[in-house]
């Protein structure tokens, strides 16, 4: 397969400015590495932060994305499990060191030494990436590239946030109806949950999204569901609906901040925190949820909403993200 020298890649040089196209060296894998040729890359809310100045220790200048599909060109000479031609995944968790008491315990999200696609390692605003063999995954043939790229950051993030929301639950409620959260409604509602659907007040459209994916309610972040809830997941990044999520909770309820980024949580009263309620966050991923994920969304079938844009128009995608202007997930579509 033939391997050009360059390619086209959108950069981002400084924190809080438009992404650069530029021409690059197409990367080299080393031998725990495939080269992937991409083919598609969700624009995720993570990458929004990291683009903003809001995750503040990225690799600069750096090529963003993290929810990539492509196929492997070229296997370093370590990876037994991927070979040219195979279609594969790279999720946000793009190295581990292995040894580390979490890597050791089976909590790799939480590796003291981690590093992570599109912020610390380049990622998949390019026509080719490099990603370690042990974080690629192979993505289910029922989905197109576009259709696939969301489930890499949005679902699998989502997935590890519903799974700590509780085994027991029945009343769901999500909070901010995005990319994450119409993938784990579906999934949810197959598994005979009630959703509750929690949107920024006035948006209309994206009640009206997770009704028709089946919530039994939609309505502002500021309203109370009309029954209290098992458990709720957060996925906007706002951090005033931590204590709202809290009193729309049943004693002993969950409450799982889904998001690497989140606006200070203002001061609450221990009430609506006692009865054994809960606070947690989400970080990462595991190999596991990614594993699970890629298993039960066929199943169910998850059907990504998306909205794809050429490489060239990244920008374009992230002002719309940043303006809650989407419905689904945005993804970059190369040819």
């Amino acid at each position: 397969m033939h391997i050009p020298e360059t390619m086209r890649a959108m950069v981002l040089e400084t924190a809080c400015t438009p992404l650069i196209c530029k021409e690059l060296p197409v990367p080299k894998p080393n031998p725990d590495q495939v080269l992937v040729k991409v083919r598609a890359c969700g624009v995720c809310r993570t990458d929004l932060h990291v683009v903003d100045g809001e995750l503040t220790d990225p690799k600069l200048p750096i090529i963003p994305g993290h929810e990539i599909v492509g196929a492997v060109v070229l296997a370093g000479e370590n990876v037994d499990a991927f070979h040219a031609g195979d279609r594969i995944g790279i999720p946000w968790l793009g190295y581990t060191c292995g040894k580390c008491l979490f890597c050791r315990t089976g909590r790799e999200n939480l590796c003291d030494q981690p590093k992570f696609t599109g912020y610390t390692l380049d990622g998949g605003y390019a026509e080719y990436a490099v990603a370690d063999r042990r974080y690629c995954f192979s993505v289910p043939e029922s989905y197109s590239d576009a259709e696939a790229a969301p489930l890499l950051c949005a679902g699998l993030i989502g997935y590890r946030s519903y799974r700590l929301a509780g085994d027991n639950i029945e009343k769901l409620g999500i909070y901010g109806f995005g990319g994450a959260a119409h993938i784990i409604a579906q999934i949810a509602i197959y598994q005979g949950k009630k959703v509750y659907a929690f949107t920024r007040p006035g948006d209309t459209s994206a009640r009206k999204f997770a009704l028709r994916l089946g919530a039994v309610w939609a309505g502002d972040s500021t309203d109370m569901p009309p029954e209290l809830l098992d458990a709720a997941i957060i996925f906007a990044p706002v951090g005033s609906l931590v204590p709202a999520a809290l009193r729309a909770t049943v004693k002993g309820g969950t409450v799982v901040c889904g998001g690497i980024h989140m606006s200070d949580i203002p001061s609450f009263p221990y009430n609506i925190l006692w009865e054994e309620r809960v606070i947690r966050a989400v970080a990462n991923l595991t190999r596991k949820d990614a594993e699970e994920l890629l298993a039960i969304a066929p199943k169910v079938p998850v059907k990504t909403e998306v909205e794809v844009f050429p490489l060239s128009q990244a920008n374009d995608a992230l002002s719309r993200l940043r303006e809650g202007k989407l419905q689904g997930a945005a993804v970059l579509i190369l040819d």
